[in-house]
């Protein structure tokens, strides 16, 4: 067995050796006492009073920097929880301007639905209106055929532009057959045509007023998409302003009434 006293290190690892020792002789010898600082203070011709006050001013320079780091950590904790509390007003502010214009949007679709329900009722009553004027007035065909034409139109519509287009050309085709039929003798004897009418002039009134209504609701919803802060969720969330029911058709030809 070789001995360890005589057995040479190779040249290539002597420095890596030498490094891994010192790193071992400093974590075994982290710490040094007051005396030890002195004495190694003698050997440089410094005062045993100064080396006190060296140890004194690096005591309390890792003291202050200690506090400041925990000034430090306590301020970052209160920034976060500000940054915290503003986020959730954010978010309930965001929460409560969305539920808002989402209530305006249901009153605007509720609003429509009532105006569809009166504008389905007329448009199912017009076939009873073609047949009876059908029969009491075959020389007025142009009628019957915009009456046919419009209705069509109506249950063909998908959008609630295209609905309230064909709504109002069914509006203004009655109004031609209205006056029509007032210089019709023929008409204005049938009791069925004269049936027909009254209930038209009773849907017709109430398409009136949910118009209005829902005129009203498309109003204040798209007002409220224009207000600030409003208009940041509005335009987030994609919420569209919805058209107004115009109640004026310049797309149905005029009949000329004998």
């Amino acid at each position: 067995m070789n001995n360890p006293e005589n057995s040479k290190i190779p040249e290539e690892i002597a420095s890596e050796v030498l490094e891994v020792a010192s790193r071992l002789y400093s974590e075994s010898n982290n710490s040094y006492s007051v005396e030890a600082l002195q004495q190694a203070g003698k050997e440089v011709s410094i005062p045993p009073e100064l080396i006190e006050k060296a140890i004194q001013e690096v005591r309390e320079t890792h003291q202050r920097q200690e506090i400041e780091r925990q000034q430090s950590q306590e301020k970052n904790k209160v920034l976060q929880k500000v940054g915290m509390g503003i986020a959730g007003v954010i978010l309930l502010w965001s929460i409560l301007i969305y539920n808002s214009l989402a209530s305006h949007k249901q009153n605007v679709n509720a609003s429509w639905a009532q105006v569809e329900n009166q504008m389905q009722r007329r448009a199912d009553l017009i076939p009873n209106l073609v047949a009876v004027t059908n029969a009491q007035a075959k020389q007025e065909k142009e009628i019957i055929q915009l009456l046919i034409q419009s209705r069509e139109s109506y249950l063909k519509a998908n959008s609630i532009p295209e609905k309230i287009a064909a709504s109002t050309q069914i509006s203004t085709v009655i109004q031609q057959l209205n006056q029509y039929a007032a210089t019709n003798p023929q008409l204005q004897s049938s009791q069925t045509f004269s049936n027909l009418q009254y209930e038209l002039a009773g849907t017709e009134n109430r398409i009136a007023t949910e118009r209005q209504r829902y005129n009203q609701a498309v109003k204040n919803y798209n007002q409220s998409l224009q207000t600030f802060p409003n208009i940041l969720i509005s335009s987030l969330f994609n919420f569209q302003e919805q058209p107004y029911f115009q109640a004026e058709d310049k797309t149905v030809p005029k009949v000329n009434i004998p």
